[in-house]
């Protein structure tokens, strides 16, 4: 696992916190090498997840596009409705491999937060997830099933009330409760060995769309795309892709005309947050800046620290596309392809089909689908009028 990204990464934590993450790298460092713990993971990965997810040919929005083709990988029909339940299940066998009780988790677009209420259900783990009252209002649906699947939701009313708030609370809980309890961060962001950690749970994404695109149209795709907010579903998709010739294009929410949305890499500089070194939005004293975007899940001022490398060494691309271009994206699926998209990789397919547009109709470009769109609707029928 490792500790930096070139410079980016890091741990910048109390020192309560060291023994738990280094307890926390240990135990999966152990589980790495545990047959019977990779046969778990798998089992409950198919069994309860849906695994392996589809990759789709999106033929009605190809045609949208006019050049390349377009293939989607349906990350949304895992269970929960989203990439997030690779990590979730993942991070909660090692909570009960390291014999604590309790799970906390923050939220943004809830998401992360059904997963983790569960994986805590399916695993007898008392469960609490803060979420702040701004994301509460707008992601109702979800706030609904974490507490239907037993967990506690738990307010955040400081700061702008979104996800760097429900992060800090978080950790303040964790500080407080260590001993007995494991914080299931969500996202490839946070001190080592989160950013790592989480990444390799979610690495199953671009595993599959390896395997996949071989089957589907013989070979690997030439352009592989997804949303970015803390980045775990990218760094899902482009870590086992590498090492190949794929081109990969991160996207970030670029939010309101004049605003810099989200976009951590495309408007910010290094700094530090939540324990890591990486790309912030900052003011010019280095105060972290407001966040404004249409999609809860990718309202964060920071990255993942391997995003940060990525960009900088330019193995990826990475670009903003605004809230009213990811609502046509959500709606050209929709009637294109009959798929009702979560507004995180609606930027994405955005995205996506500008490229398409650029393309010759021999290429192939595969979108991670992280989620879907029922949490979202609210949203973008209010958008939509």
């Amino acid at each position: 696992m490792p500790r930096r990204y070139g410079p980016y990464g890091g741990s910048f934590v109390p020192e309560t916190l060291v023994p738990a993450l280094t307890e926390l790298e240990a135990a999966w460092r152990s589980a790495r090498r545990d047959p019977a713990f990779r046969r778990e993971l798998a089992r409950l990965s198919s069994t309860l997840g849906g695994r392996p997810t589809p990759l789709y040919f999106a033929r009605r929005l190809t045609e949208r596009g006019g050049g390349a083709q377009i293939w989607l990988k349906r990350e949304d029909l895992l269970h929960t409705g989203a990439h997030k339940f690779n990590n979730a299940l993942g991070q909660g066998l090692l909570t009960r491999r390291m014999g604590k009780p309790r799970l906390i988790a923050e939220t943004g677009a809830g998401q992360h937060g059904v997963a983790t209420a569960m994986i805590g259900s399916a695993l007898g783990l008392e469960t609490e997830v803060y979420m702040g009252e701004v994301d509460i209002e707008r992601q109702r649906p979800n706030v609904d099933r974490m507490r239907l699947l037993g967990a506690r939701v738990i307010p955040v009313r400081s700061g702008r009330r979104t996800l760097k708030d429900a992060i800090n609370a978080a950790l303040r809980d964790w500080i407080t409760n260590v001993r007995t309890t494991h914080y299931l961060l969500g996202s490839a962001v946070g001190p080592h060995p989160y950013p790592a950690l989480v990444a390799d749970f979610q690495s199953v994404i671009g595993r599959e769309i390896r395997q996949q695109s071989r089957r589907a149209f013989g070979r690997l795709p030439d352009l592989a795309v997804a949303c970015v907010g803390g980045g775990s579903n990218a760094i899902g998709t482009f870590r086992p892709l590498l090492r190949t010739d794929v081109e990969l294009l991160g996207v970030e929410a670029g939010g309101r005309p004049g605003s810099n949305g989200a976009a951590s890499l495309s408007a910010g500089r290094p700094g530090i947050l939540h324990g890591s070194f990486s790309y912030v939005l900052q003011d010019a004293d280095g105060q972290i800046a407001d966040t404004e975007s249409i999609s809860a899940g990718l309202d964060y001022p920071g990255v993942g620290p391997e995003h940060a490398w990525l960009k900088d060494t330019g193995r990826a691309r990475y670009v903003a596309v605004a809230d009213r271009d990811a609502l046509r994206a959500f709606h050209w699926l929709a009637r294109d392809e009959g798929i009702l998209p979560a507004l995180e990789p609606s930027h994405a397919l955005y995205a996506a089909l500008r490229e398409a547009r650029r393309r010759p109709r021999t290429q192939h470009i595969v979108v991670t689908l992280s989620g879907r769109g029922d949490k979202d609707l609210a949203v973008v029928l209010r958008a939509s009028r």
